[in-house]
């Protein structure tokens, strides 16, 4: 089965991909949107778009229209925001493709965005967030990019602060919506079980009518470090939740590929250095694990642990101490392979779903205007050497890039920032 992509008149892409062997039939929205096309007023409103879109439809006028018509034929709906986009995305057995993108394109282009649901909507999106509030291994990560980027986009909550969310008005909502529902911000993506000439019909049929409206730009990052930096939210939890990692590399650079590696032998699976340090031998950690992210011009690789309070200090000295050896001596072959296989087994792995398929095609589109099989990017693994760990290692383990971010009974900034030296 073939990978295609369709450009329509106005500009709208569609991406398709049959899939045999399976019932199953996932559409999935996705538009350039999220905390970086916003400002500091507005903060918060792509989060809030996609909550409040959900809330009825000119066709469907109730909240929960839009659910009851995909429980009865045993679907799924659900939508999510990022720092980069925003998708809308429904899976049903495949002789409902009509109703999916029926109800899809509703929600897009009829919304009702009632003054009375926005007020409740804020209500729960502020529920939302103190849940975050209260889920230190999860909100680390929002502090982590925070201590990052700062008082710009990139550093912004998703969800937006609960003070900034209470002033967004209804016509904010209106404007934002049209922005950024429109032609050439917008991928269509269906994966799974369908007739190609069928479904191109049907996609043109329900989507066709975006309009080339002038989207809101991203404000690029800007990175600015000259030392090593600490940020703790000082917290009575059972458990210290820490983020220490590094300034790295952007979705578009090459060197993500051997940053990638890196980040597995690192802390990607149960045999990988951090596991065996922390947790293995010496039973500091339940939860620990290295990983690396990229956007669009910015990105990062950390290692993210739960640990005993007691035992943070010597936890972190552990974490330093393996970056350091990653610049200082060369990965063995078998180390290098053994890295290589389980990232590649694991993008395999993870792409057996309709839904899988579709969000894997849809973002690289919406976020790179390109997109790489998975054949292409397991050549990219392949072609990683001992020498690129190397070099990136040296690159990526500096002072000027070292940032730590700690929830936990903490108050001596000082003391943590003691151990930040490569």
């Amino acid at each position: 089965m073939a990978l295609k992509k369709t450009v329509l008149k106005n500009g709208l892409r569609i991406i398709t991909y049959p899939m045999e062997n399976t019932r199953a039939l996932t559409l999935l929205v996705l538009f350039g949107a999220g905390t970086k096309y916003e400002t500091k007023k507005i903060n918060g409103i792509s989060h809030f778009l996609e909550h409040i879109v959900f809330k009825g439809t000119k066709k469907r006028p109730n909240p929960t229209d839009i659910a009851k018509e995909i429980d009865k034929v045993g679907g799924i709906i659900n939508a999510y925001t990022s720092k980069e986009l925003m998708g809308f995305w429904t899976k049903v057995d495949s002789k409902h493709l009509e109703l999916s993108c029926d109800i899809i394109s509703d929600m897009i282009f009829n919304p009702l965005i009632k003054e009375k649901a926005i007020e409740k909507e804020k209500k729960t999106i502020i529920e939302e967030i103190n849940m975050y509030f209260d889920m230190p291994q999860t909100y680390i990560l929002e502090l982590w990019e925070k201590l990052l980027y700062g008082d710009q986009p990139a550093g912004w909550m998703i969800s937006g602060e609960k003070e900034t969310l209470r002033q967004i008005s209804r016509e904010d909502v209106i404007k934002y919506s049209r922005n950024q529902f429109s032609a050439k911000n917008a991928v269509i993506v269906l994966a799974g079980n369908f007739s190609e000439k069928e479904a191109i019909f049907k996609l043109k049929k329900f989507f066709g009518k975006f309009k080339k409206n002038k989207t809101l730009l991203k404000k690029p990052v800007v990175e600015k470090q000259k030392t090593p930096q600490v940020l703790i939210q000082t917290k009575e939890t059972d458990q210290t939740h820490l983020v220490l990692g590094v300034r790295a590399y952007n979705i578009f650079s090459q060197k993500r590929y051997p940053l990638a590696v890196l980040a597995n032998l690192l802390g990607g699976n149960m045999s990988s250095r951090l596991f065996t340090e922390i947790r293995e031998k010496r039973g500091m950690a339940y939860h620990v694990r290295a990983m690396a992210e990229a956007y669009t011009d910015s990105g990062y690789l950390i290692t993210h642990a739960g640990l005993d309070n007691k035992r943070t200090v010597d936890a972190i000295k552990v974490i330093i101490k393996e970056y350091r050896k990653l610049k200082e001596k060369k990965v063995s072959k078998a180390e290098l392979q053994k890295a290589k296989d389980n990232i590649k087994g694991h993008l395999y792995l993870g792409l057996e779903t309709s839904e899988a398929w579709a969000t894997y095609f849809g973002e690289q589109e919406i976020l790179k205007g390109k997109i790489d099989t998975p054949e292409k990017q397991c050549q990219m693994i392949d072609k990683v050497s001992q020498n690129d760990i190397l070099k990136v290692a040296k690159e990526i383990f500096r002072n000027d890039k070292l940032n730590l971010a700690l929830i936990g009974p903490f108050k001596d900034k000082e003391k943590f920032q003691k151990l930040l030296k490569l």
